[in-house]
């Protein structure tokens, strides 16, 4: 019998069937956030374990879970993020809405293994154009959507809606030639 994999730092999710799910697949201790419901108790708990083990962002890819990232990260800047695609948190049954409980183990597996860490701000990040968006597709035209969720999963930044993309390129310092790389990765799955 193979062991799981241990996870050093506390993963945090957004409830009770996330935490299920996750510890199936991985050695691992959470904090729920109790969905968008996330309060100063939980947010105290969470910075708490950041001081001490540290912490894994790892909610929803819908706009429920990205609400809480973005609470979390104004208080825990520094935080871990795993981030699972809108195809792979699909759920089997139609009416379900989108969660890291459904995920197969290999995407699980995959989200922790490509954490990404935001890095605070620094006066030499060149920030990429909103022209540059605009002629890959990612903002205007039919099939931005797609092209973004496609972008996110390669960049590992996860699903933004085009407000959020030029905020979580800036947040990750993605560079424009890292940009340009993926999105010829991106251009040729299309």
């Amino acid at each position: 019998m193979t062991s799981k994999l241990k996870i050093e730092e506390i993963i945090v999710v957004e409830g009770k069937d996330d935490t299920r799910r996750i510890q199936e697949v991985v050695d691992a201790d959470t904090i729920e956030t109790i969905g968008s419901a996330i309060n100063e108790e939980i947010l105290e708990q969470i910075e708490h374990a950041q001081e001490t083990r540290g912490v894994i962002v790892f909610t929803d890819p819908d706009f429920s879970g990205e609400k809480i990232r973005k609470t979390i990260m104004e208080v825990v800047p520094d935080a871990k993020h795993a981030f699972l695609s809108r195809r792979l948190a699909a759920p089997k049954k139609r009416g379900s809405s989108l969660g890291v409980e459904h995920a197969s183990d290999e995407a699980i597996l995959a989200a922790l293994h490509s954490v990404v860490t935001a890095i605070a701000e620094t006066d030499n990040y060149q920030e990429i154009s909103r022209q540059l968006l605009i002629n890959y597709g990612l903002i205007a035209g039919t099939h931005a959507k797609e092209r973004r969720e496609k972008l996110g999963d390669e960049l590992r930044i996860g699903y933004t809606n085009s407000k959020q993309l030029t905020k979580r390129l800036k947040m990750f310092r993605i560079t424009e030639e890292e940009l340009i790389a993926a999105m010829k990765k991106v251009e040729e799955s299309i």
